[in-house]
């Protein structure tokens, strides 16, 4: 009932935003900064505003373009190009092809499967592709997967990343951002203790909750407020029949948005506020400022109910993986058997949803590796987007991230 409520109002304000269009075309206002004979009647650009504000409410459930089509490598710009290296049915191995006649090191950034599509982390992709032949994990919406392709739980996202990993070949590294930083360890584990050629030279854990009994935040609390069985009545919903992935059980992406959102509801309020004085004032480049950030933030995928059980469960209820009481198809997860994977941890000082210590806790974890295969980063002043976006995560974490990749290149 719980997706079928959301598409009933879906379907019930569609007619509303496709006349708020329709008044916006006959405005002359549609595209940026086209006001027309408009411009300079008050009331006209008020109007204007409030039907963009309209036609732009809702979610989308469709992935939004990575919009990298050149990046500068050295002293010239060079072209990029999407082009998927291998196929699966929940998700993409993803390159971005440069063109380039010279090998750079080869890098599988590991995006989270939270709600949001890999597309948030653009900013880190783009950073990365000036030094690094950069692929990531570009997870598909569950809503869209037919059931026949079968369950997608915990253990298959560790699978992904080994079948990626061997698609990149040896000698590759790895940047798991937020969430997967546990299900990155464990594919790292895995790969170690069967003495697989593919795993990885280096492996980045940025942000992410590796154990969540240090410092735990609000974000942990809620988590552990309920048992898996409330989760599991409350939040997993049936897909509607209309869709490829129709009957699949899910935790629906804009579950997950609306409880981000709920956090932090008077910033959204404001920042909506903010963008209509800036449309009605003719302020474009501000406006497209908060137009671009919020239509990567409500754009949104399910998740299998599977994997959102499971992790849940695993690694926020019961922190199996410090404990070490994680399995990986039933067999237990030795992190000591990592002894070659250099390791690089990042943590942000004001981070409200990964807490400080949680994800530096991996050193402990990982007792076989040697000293000089391990650092750490605390980066001041920055939040948790702050580690992979944005200007410190340009100028100060980067560096270092480079750094230990070329290390053990």
């Amino acid at each position: 009932m719980l997706y079928l409520a959301y598409q009933a109002h879906s379907d019930l304000v569609e007619p509303a935003k496709s006349i708020a269009r329709h008044s916006l075309e006959l405005l002359g206002a549609l595209a940026p900064g086209s006001w027309g004979h408009h411009a300079s009647v008050p009331i006209m650009r008020n109007l204007s505003a409030t039907y963009e504000l309209v036609a732009r409410a809702g979610l989308t459930h469709t992935r939004p373009d990575y919009r990298i089509p050149a990046v500068t490598v050295g002293n010239r710009e060079v072209e990029v190009t999407e082009e998927a290296a291998l196929t699966l049915p929940f998700g993409t191995l993803l390159h971005f092809k440069k063109d380039i006649d010279f090998e750079q090191p080869r890098v599988l950034v590991v995006a989270p499967l939270s709600g949001h599509f890999a597309t948030l982390l653009r900013n880190t992709v783009r950073t990365l592709l000036a030094d690094h032949d950069v692929y990531i994990t570009d997870w598909h919406n569950a809503r869209d997967v037919s059931l026949d392709a079968g369950r997608f739980g915990f253990d298959d996202y560790v699978s992904y990343i080994m079948q990626f990993l061997e698609k990149m070949g040896p000698g590759s590294h790895v940047v798991a951002v937020c969430q997967p930083c546990v299900q990155t360890l464990t594919a790292a584990a895995v790969m170690a203790a069967e003495g697989n050629p593919a795993q990885p030279a280096s492996m980045t854990l940025m942000a992410g909750p590796v154990d969540v009994r240090v410092n735990p935040t609000k974000v942990n609390g809620l988590a552990q407020s309920k048992s898996i069985d409330w989760f599991e009545r409350n939040l997993i919903a049936r897909v509607p029949w209309r869709y490829p992935g129709g009957g699949r059980q899910v935790y629906p992406g804009f579950v997950q948005l609306f409880a981000f959102m709920s956090m932090n509801i008077n910033r959204h309020y404001t920042a909506h506020q903010e963008l209509h004085e800036h449309l009605r004032n003719g302020e474009y480049e501000k406006a497209q400022v908060i137009k671009t950030f919020y239509d990567e933030y409500f754009a949104v995928l399910d998740l299998t109910a599977e994997f959102y059980l499971e992790t849940v469960k695993w690694v926020f209820q019961d922190a199996l993986l410090p404990k070490g009481e994680l399995t990986y198809r039933g067999q237990p997860v030795d992190l000591k058997a990592i002894r070659k994977t250099a390791l690089l941890t990042v943590e942000g000082e004001r981070d409200d949803i990964c807490g400080l210590g949680q994800t530096a806790a991996a050193h402990d974890l990982c007792s076989s590796l040697r000293p000089h295969l391990k650092r750490h980063h605390m980066q001041v002043g920055v939040g948790h987007y702050g580690v992979f976006s944005g200007r410190r995560w340009e100028g100060q974490i980067y560096p270092l991230v480079r750094n230990m990749i070329l290390s053990m290149d």
